[in-house]
């Protein structure tokens, strides 16, 4: 079973700033529990939809979250929802509301020929792919008030550990161990 503490160790790392807030968006599409356990946290939490949502809406819909380090749904999120893609972590140090703003700016994106298209940048499998695809400018756009985006790998016991340097994306990608530690496998420059 993989354990939560090395996923948490990533989130909360010893030299993270004390401004810094770690949250994640959660994909209720991804699984039934999801919603319910946003639902029921306490802790400060933004639907990325907005105005009045059908029930079905409200349960499929992305939801950025606050995550605290000793928390039973901080737990519940690292053991259920890592390596099953249900999203992505991230450091900023500011709002909740203007990290929302922020990410509401880019759920909808227009193809070549026009259309409309939902973005679901906070799967995983699209995020790790995505971001390295990325010029400087859209790096600039994609982070904007966000320190770094942290998600699995397509190894579910690696994590990648994106940050924008302000000219190029770097990739930090360690090993989740099972004996509570993580080492650092490498770091490498993106496009």
């Amino acid at each position: 079973m993989l354990s939560s503490n090395t996923i948490r160790d990533a989130l909360w790392p010893r030299d993270l700033a004390s401004n810094m807030r770690a949250w994640a968006i959660l994909d209720g599409a991804r699984d039934t529990h999801i919603y319910g356990a946003v639902d029921g946290y306490r802790g400060e939490k933004y639907c990325l939809y907005a105005g009045a949502l059908p029930w079905q809406l409200q349960m499929a819909a992305p939801y950025l979250v606050e995550m605290e380090r000793e928390h039973a749904f901080t737990e519940f999120v690292l053991k259920q929802g890592w390596g099953n893609a249900w999203g992505i972590f991230l450091h900023s140090d500011t709002t909740g509301s203007s990290l929302r703003k922020h990410f509401r700016s880019f759920l909808r994106v227009q193809d070549q020929a026009g259309r409309k298209l939902i973005f679901r940048y906070y799967d995983p499998r699209v995020m790790r792919v995505y971001l390295p695809t990325c010029w400087t400018e859209e790096l600039r756009t994609v982070f904007g008030p966000v320190n770094r985006y942290i998600l699995e790998d397509e190894d579910p016991m690696q994590i990648l550990d994106f940050f924008f340097d302000g000219s190029q994306l770097r990739t930090k990608t360690m090993q989740i161990a099972e004996a509570r530690t993580s080492s650092p496998a490498g770091t490498h420059t993106q496009r």
